[in-house]
């Protein structure tokens, strides 16, 4: 008798076991899975800040290419105004904020380096500031991913005792920062940015 009671438990223990396996809904909260990285389109008015951007460093460019220190110091200004500007709250579609955040914190540098070029007192100060200005704004270009035009990165292996520096363009053609009239096409494009192509 002993016998069929066991097997009875046996399969009585079975089914329920098979219910939790199988039908039972597991109740406990998942965490949610790690997402990759995601930008959308920007607005319009994130790129018309970042279009004022470049627009000044560009204008710094010139300035440093015709070796006009009152120039510099102006478009350093109208940098420094377009960097405080900056609508880094309108990327869209960045999903985890750090693009944003990214953003802020090269805007916050882009800033500090425009304040120095006012503040140095000679020509070369400033284009040794000017490029440390394109390296961030290079990195921004890139983490924002800006669309409304094409961006070119240009190099002058000469530049600072041959130590070299890069430059920014909207254009290929060389006309360098570093040197001016003194050696106004040296230096080539190394590369370029153009997210404006979907």
């Amino acid at each position: 008798m002993k016998r069929p009671v066991l097997v009875v438990i046996a399969l009585l223990a079975i089914a329920v076991g098979a219910y939790f396996l199988f039908f039972r809904k597991d109740d406990t909260p998942k965490a949610p899975k790690d997402q990759p990285l995601t930008m959308a389109e920007n607005t319009g008015a994130f790129n018309d800040s970042y279009s004022r951007l470049l627009s000044s460093y560009f204008q710094l460019k010139e300035a440093l290419v015709s070796s006009d220190t009152t120039k510099a110091n102006t478009a350093a200004a109208a940098l420094l105004v377009a960097a405080d500007s900056l609508k880094v709250d309108d990327i869209q579609g960045d999903t985890s904020g750090a693009i944003r955040e990214t953003a802020r914190t090269y805007a916050l540098s882009v800033n500090g380096s425009a304040k120095a070029i006012m503040g140095e007192p000679t020509l070369l100060a400033k284009r040794k500031e000017f490029e440390m200005v394109t390296d961030i704004i290079w990195n921004l270009t890139r983490t924002v991913r800006y669309a409304g035009q094409k961006v070119y990165y240009l190099h002058c292996p000469m530049a600072f005792d041959n130590k070299g520096a890069f430059w920014m363009s909207s254009e290929s053609e060389v006309r360098n920062p570093y040197f001016g009239d003194e050696m106004l096409n040296c230096g080539s494009v190394q590369d370029s940015l153009d997210y404006t192509k979907k």
